[in-house]
């Protein structure tokens, strides 16, 4: 199944010389980045900020990062669109070192918690309150105890949990992610 990533466009605004509210760009995202070759997600990077509260500049630019990063920076946040082709046989014979290769590749190696227990072979965990909104299509959300199939319309509120996303649909699943860094309480583990 060869489909291609569908575009959006990511409108910036700003401010003139004058104060007056401005379109800064009008096109789609600039970063975009395949992770593990054909069959793998495509990532959509839109926009982070470095800080809470975010700094508000008249004329905001993207900020550059050595590539895809997983987590938003420390204090920061990051918005970005995830397509998940459905799932091949591949992912369920990922050993451990294999899922650590791929989050290497999204920039956050210590976030797989793979292992031969696992539910997933992609389980991970990132010190992050993540909003997850299903865009188009379904997806099945798997934590360590549970999981449920989420659908076009249904927001995830991910608290720092340990998860993995399995597309089991056979069709592609859009979701946008709202990612804001944490920190865990002392008694979560």
């Amino acid at each position: 199944m060869n489909q291609q990533p569908k575009t959006f466009r990511r409108i910036v605004t700003g401010h003139d010389a004058n104060g007056k509210a401005i379109i800064i760009s009008d096109a789609p995202p600039v970063h975009t980045q395949l992770v593990g070759g054909p069959g793998g997600p495509t990532f959509f990077e839109v926009w982070h900020t470095l800080e809470t509260p975010a700094f508000i500049q008249a004329q905001p630019d993207e900020r550059d990062e050595p590539g895809l990063v997983l987590p938003p920076p420390k204090s920061g946040t990051r918005i970005r669109v995830i397509e998940f082709p459905p799932e091949g046989e591949e992912i369920q014979k990922l050993t451990s070192a294999d899922a650590a290769a791929k989050f290497r590749i999204m920039g956050d190696e210590k976030a797989s918690t793979s292992d031969g227990a696992a539910p997933h072979p992609l389980m991970h965990r990132t010190k992050t309150v993540d909003y997850g909104i299903v865009l188009e299509g379904e997806i099945t959300l798997i934590l360590d105890r549970g999981e449920t199939i989420i659908q076009a319309g249904d927001i995830v509120i991910q608290n720092g949990t340990n998860h993995a996303w399995a597309n089991r649909s056979g069709k592609i699943c859009r979701m946008m992610f709202m990612l804001i860094d944490g920190q865990f309480a002392s008694e979560i583990i």
